[in-house]
């Protein structure tokens, strides 16, 4: 994946002002269960009221019920989708609110 102002890479984390690429070794994430609450708290830690989560281009990665519960319990709007659809509606959202994502590009 390209993002303007980051090195390519394969997965990322992008909030408000900035990004970074997406370590899953940071926090033991896997497929299965999936996007994990302390995935989640760097963005909210950078005001994101919407959250679009990617679930990889074959659907494979999964998101805890904890995470979205730990996002509805914060405010935050949150969309899980398939990358591209992800990636569409994240640029979409930038142009006019405090949107984050977590995007993973492969499976």
């Amino acid at each position: 994946m390209e993002v303007e102002g980051l090195e390519p890479g394969k997965d990322f984390k992008l909030y408000p002002g900035g990004g970074r690429a997406w370590d899953w070794s940071e926090t033991g994430t896997r497929h299965k269960p999936g996007i994990q609450p302390t995935d989640v708290r760097e963005l909210l830690a950078h005001g994101c009221t919407v959250i679009v989560l990617s679930r990889g281009m074959e659907l494979r990665l999964l998101t805890m019920p904890e995470t979205l519960g730990q996002l509805e319990e914060a405010g935050v709007e949150v969309h899980v989708e398939e990358t591209t659809v992800a990636v569409k509606l994240y640029n979409e959202l930038a142009r006019s609110t405090a949107v984050g994502g977590l995007f993973h590009s492969t499976c």
